[in-house]
């Protein structure tokens, strides 16, 4: 076969058949199941024997650039040794509400163009004229059309 259609192939190879084909290759087990992980070395390593490896001149460079003090000496720990090793406690998060909202439940109201407009403030969001909102902001640029900040337009800013 040529590099061309070695690549195409490996394309369609199933994860279990890349692991395979990449201890073939490296002569070890690979560490990832990850399959774009697999294509790419098994892809660089075909078109290394196929074309050439990197120059000498090439491969000291990269020695130099390399630095062993950051490569990794131990395996990442798993999710199961980390948790076995401290104790499990539950925590009560307290949301920080702005303190420029009102409390949920309560409408905020203004008149503008001649209209008076109704929010509602709700636990996660807004409601106005039946339809959720995340920020007064986005509330703002539903009633205007441009992007404008809610807490001024609603006049809840803080003055400075």
């Amino acid at each position: 076969m040529n590099v061309e259609e070695d690549l195409a192939a490996l394309q369609e190879m199933t994860t279990d058949e890349l692991r395979e084909r990449y201890a073939e290759i490296f002569g070890e087990e690979p560490r990832s199941r990850h399959k774009a992980y697999l294509i790419r070395k098994i892809a660089w390593r075909i078109q290394a024997e196929a074309e050439g490896d990197l120059s000498e001149r090439a491969r000291r460079r990269a020695a130099e650039l390399a630095v062993d003090a950051e490569v990794r000496t131990t395996p990442p720990r798993t999710r199961s040794e980390r948790s076995a090793n401290k104790p499990r406690t539950l925590k009560k998060v307290e949301v920080s509400r702005d303190p420029r909202l009102p409390a949920p439940g309560t409408a905020i109201t203004r008149k503008y163009k001649g209209r008076t407009l109704e929010v509602r403030v709700q636990r996660d969001g807004f409601e106005y004229e039946g339809e959720r909102y995340k920020t007064l902001s986005a509330v703002a640029k539903a009633i205007t059309g441009s992007h404008c900040n809610g807490f001024r337009f609603f006049k809840l800013a803080e003055d400075k």
